[in-house]
């Protein structure tokens, strides 16, 4: 009992990780935006992780771990991920970085209807009704019909799907390979994709060297934040893992504020206490149901 309650800490403790490095890679992913389109950016993000996840499997004699198993779930959960991807990006470059989050949390509610289904996991009530709490929250920031739906703003709303089909498919995939592997061919594979859509046109876009930073911190926060992820995926359910990830919407609308001038407003905040209490009813819920 004592070990399923440490178990659910240490996934919120992985999610904090989550949280810092997708928060970061935003901020490097916007800049990185002025010069290179989405999949420029995704292309240069995976060729560079497929190097340091490759030098690290080498270099710790874990060669064996190269070998995928279950490779069309492995490309499953890529494609989705990929496009996915792409549209936060494409959202980063024109949309405020609080209302990008705001509509891709979505996602934990789309998890938390899928998984039961594809995982067989068990959604207690409490857990809809957190969802739910949470979904007014975003609903309250978002405001439809109200705010115009840009394409940004259409990308950010779309990539919420993609994002929970590849959380659904990690946690199939943590059961069968070690967090390495996933990791490795997320950067293989969608480096290949990438590769493929941006030099469609037989023109890849050199980064200049002031985006050689962003374009590393696009890389390796997306390695730490796809590393923490997986290891919190492994610990705990992912109807109790996803909407963790509902602090990084609070976080994110500070660091917007101060970097870009992004007006805080009074439906932020409020939307904003109504994710903090669905993350508190779920955090509560995980470590009870357990212990």
């Amino acid at each position: 009992m004592a070990d399923n309650k440490r178990q659910s800490i240490r996934a919120a403790f992985w999610m904090i990780g989550t949280v810092l490095s997708f928060s970061a890679m935003a901020v490097a992913g916007r800049e990185a935006s002025h010069e290179l389109s989405s999949f420029e950016i995704m292309t240069y993000r995976s060729l560079i992780g497929m190097v340091v996840m490759l030098g690290l499997i080498v270099a710790t004699g874990k060669r064996h771990q190269l070998r995928p198993q279950s490779f069309r779930l492995h490309l499953v959960r890529n494609i989705l991920h990929f496009a996915a991807t792409n549209l936060w990006f494409t959202a980063l470059a024109s949309v405020p970085l609080a209302l990008v989050f705001a509509f891709e949390f979505t996602s934990p509610l789309w998890t938390a209807v899928l998984a039961p289904l594809i995982l067989r996991e068990m959604l207690p009530k409490i857990r809809i009704i957190a969802t739910i709490i949470g979904f007014i929250g975003i609903m309250i920031i978002a405001r439809p019909g109200i705010v115009e739906f840009s394409p940004g703003m259409i990308a950010a709303a779309s990539c919420a799907i993609g994002f929970a089909g590849a959380a659904i498919a990690t946690r199939k995939l943590t059961g069968l390979q070690p967090v390495a592997t996933i990791l490795f061919w997320m950067c293989a594979i969608q480096s290949v994709l990438g590769l493929a859509i941006a030099g469609a046109d037989l023109s890849i876009t050199l980064p200049s060297s002031a985006l050689l930073v962003p374009i590393l911190a696009v890389s390796l926060c997306g390695l730490s934040a796809h590393f923490c992820l997986t290891k919190a995926l492994q610990i705990a359910p992912a109807t109790f893992v996803m909407p963790l990830d509902f602090a990084r919407l609070p976080a994110i609308a500070v660091v917007g504020f101060i970097l870009y001038g992004e007006i805080i407003d009074i439906f932020m905040i409020i939307g904003s206490l109504f994710i903090l209490a669905a993350n508190s009813i779920n955090i509560r819920t995980g470590i009870v149901r357990q212990a």
